[in-house]
């Protein structure tokens, strides 16, 4: 591996390597750009760290370090330190996504102008539309394999989705099918086809979905001007008199504190991370941490409209066969205010062992209902509510200085409360996902309630006006021209669909921007 020196001022630094993080780097590396990661995870091999067991993948995989939240969310209660569910190690969560990619929708792009004012909600349009995306979701679907995309056949259908299929036809859905998944249906790229393992949250032992850990850190590797380093913990990124950034201090494998010289800093920590270290950037020239001139770094956050629902039938439906995400119905993800609410959401079929879902299926509940449902896991099927989170201002990410890390520094405090859109579309997706059941002959329904989050975005958003946001639509500080963020910290509203897809577009959109402007010598 390239090695480069810590005083070298000419190079990209990029912090995380996962969605955004991971892409940005192999495509700044593939355009001649020197380029070092920092990701404060470890390097874990594929072929020989991951194992098909729940808890001990979550231990290796999931970002354990201290966080704390508040706000009315049930999360708070029932996870208090553990808001979100990702991962802190190369690859980030693209080592426990599921797989789907999905694109925006045109009007998802303009949610001010097309749902109007709503009370309570910090709406705004992107600065950037569907069509301005659509050459980069092409080549983000190309890169990742996407099935059902570029003459890639679709995934086969499991016992799940097949439940999920027939209960959405009896209902009379019609967009139905397997998914558009990063998940190889046949052999891809040098990486296997899926062979169905069902484990898909604990990291793929085929390497059949799309991950930056076997894809984009290993192809940016081999151009020879890109360096990976893992363990490496960024605890403040640091900048010269003239208000320009450069460079970062982070902690080394070795415990050491080290500091790395930057032409550009591009953050995609995700959307707790990455806010929490503008704002421990802090310093005399910029009292409110870098970028937050407008006061919005940490603002907005959102996390989907999202909740599960279990339908138990007479017979057995081994719903951990197969892929995690096996199926989508997307009918309800259009923007239809007649149901009581603005935009949309999606049901994608999901699939918990048994360990998981007694974690997440009723925390803190016992007794005999608590233990028949488990009892009846084999005859479940199961669904995921993946809905558009409208951005408030008060759900925000902030430093909690009463608790530190293990470094020293504030943590992240998250604070959610949810909008009266949101309860409205999650009771309407509950009521929905329980017919889809029940239409084909379901004993019972059981409605989950959210668990940690795992669709993070927000906190850093784009915006056309300095004031409204952090970034302008190519990702890039208003403030500071050589501070970028590269993760789904830069959504503006957050959509019905998963989020992957698209971060991944805007950082193939981003390193083309980077890479003329560092040609043109103006940043």
């Amino acid at each position: 591996m390239t090695k480069f020196n810590l005083n070298d001022d000419s190079v990209v630094v990029i912090i995380g390597s996962g969605a955004g993080g991971g892409t940005l780097s192999n495509e700044l590396a593939q355009n001649g750009i020197k380029v070092v990661c920092l990701e404060a995870g470890k390097l874990l091999d594929f072929n020989k760290d991951f194992v098909n067991k729940e808890w001990e993948m979550f231990s290796k995989e999931a970002w354990l370090d201290k966080r704390t939240t508040s706000g009315e969310w049930r999360v708070a209660k029932d996870f208090p330190n553990l808001p979100a569910w990702i991962c802190k190690t190369v690859g980030g969560s693209t080592l426990h996504w599921a797989g789907a990619s999905l694109r925006f929708q045109e009007h998802e792009f303009k949610a001010l102008s097309q749902y109007g004012h709503v009370e309570g909600a910090n709406l705004l349009d992107w600065p950037i539309t569907l069509k301005d995306l659509e050459p980069y979701y092409d080549k983000a679907e190309y890169k990742m394999g996407v099935t059902r995309t570029n003459g890639i056949p679709g995934l086969p259908g499991n016992n799940n989705y097949r439940v999920m299929e027939a209960g959405a036809k009896e209902l009379g859905y019609k967009e139905v099918h397997t998914g558009r998944m990063a998940i190889n249906s046949q052999p891809r790229d040098g990486r296997a086809a899926c062979r169905q393992l069902g484990f898909c949250f604990q990291g793929c032992k085929m390497g059949a979905k799309w991950s930056t850990l076997y894809t984009e850190i290993p192809k940016a590797d081999s151009t020879g001007n890109f360096e990976l380093r893992p363990e490496a913990h960024v605890l403040k990124i640091t900048h010269n008199k003239a208000g320009k950034v450069d460079g970062v201090v982070y902690i080394d494998a070795n415990g050491q504190q080290q500091q790395q010289k930057a032409r550009i800093v591009c953050v995609a920590g995700n959307s707790i991370e990455s806010p929490r270290l503008l704002l421990n950037s802090a310093s005399a020239m910029f009292k409110n941490g870098l970028a937050n001139s407008s006061g919005q770094v940490g603002k907005n956050y959102m996390r989907h409209v999202t909740g599960s629902v279990y339908g138990v039938f007479e017979k057995p439906v081994n719903m951990h066969r197969g892929t995690t995400m096996a199926g989508i119905i997307q009918d309800e993800a259009k923007h239809k205010p007649s149901r009581g609410f603005v935009g949309g959401y999606e049901m994608e079929t999901l699939s918990l062992g048994l360990p998981f879902l007694a974690a997440f299926l009723n925390p803190g509940s016992w007794g005999k209902e608590f233990t028949a449902d488990l009892d009846d896991y084999e005859n479940m099927a199961g669904m995921w509510i993946v809905g558009e989170d409208l951005p408030q201002e008060s759900n925000r990410i902030t430093l909690n200085h009463n608790e530190k890390d293990q470094y020293g520094l504030p943590v992240a405090n998250v604070h959610v409360d949810d909008h009266p859109n949101d309860i409205a579309m999650r009771n309407h997706a509950y009521q929905q996902g329980s017919a889809v059941y029940e239409s084909i002959g379901a004993l019972r329904t059981i409605k989950v309630p959210p668990y940690p989050s795992t669709h993070n975005m927000g906190t850093n958003r784009m915006s056309e006006k300095a004031s409204d946001g952090v970034v302008n639509k190519w990702g890039q500080s208003h403030d500071i021209d050589n501070l970028f963020v590269s993760d789904g910290s830069q959504f503006t509203t957050s959509a019905a669909e998963n989020p992957t897809l698209t971060i991944v577009a805007l950082a193939i959109r981003q390193a083309e921007y980077i890479a003329a402007q560092m040609q043109a010598n103006n940043i």
